[in-house]
């Protein structure tokens, strides 16, 4: 028990890192597919924070909540993907949702400490960065 309780193992660190960007990154796809399968419904009334369009605006959306979270999943180019991801979240915290009550901006700022902690740490050594970043794996 105090194994489990009180290990500090490489392990375990890269378990967590792997659970939590694969957890974020199922959830959000969630909120992006959910925009691919509505693209006409959601055309006409999508928000234009940036002043880009609303086309454009849901486009960049999809391509941060759907594709990013793919990337973000796998662990490939992970810090490049987080970058939109992150942008997303604070666009829809503080501009999108800046008036609204704590609550409609909380699940927003959870996925935003959680993507920066992940832009922070890094994917972890089981991902797909760590596999092409390794020296002698072919030996």
């Amino acid at each position: 028990m105090k194994k489990i309780l009180f290990s500090n193992s490489p392990i375990s660190g890269s378990l967590a890192l792997l659970l939590l960007r694969v957890g974020a990154a199922a959830l959000m796809m969630t909120h992006g597919w959910s925009k691919i399968v509505k693209f006409s419904e959601y055309l006409t009334k999508f928000p234009d924070p940036i002043g880009v369009g609303p086309a454009v605006s849901l486009q960049l959306t999809i391509f941060a909540e759907f594709f990013c979270a793919i990337l973000l999943a796998l662990g490939f180019m992970t810090r490049l993907a987080l970058i939109p991801l992150m942008i997303t979240m604070i666009v829809a915290v503080f501009i999108i949702h800046g008036d609204d009550p704590f609550g409609d901006k909380e699940i927003g700022l959870l996925y935003l400490a959680t993507f920066t902690s992940l832009f922070l740490s890094g994917p972890g050594s089981i991902s797909m960065d760590a596999q092409i970043l390794k020296k002698n794996r072919y030996r």
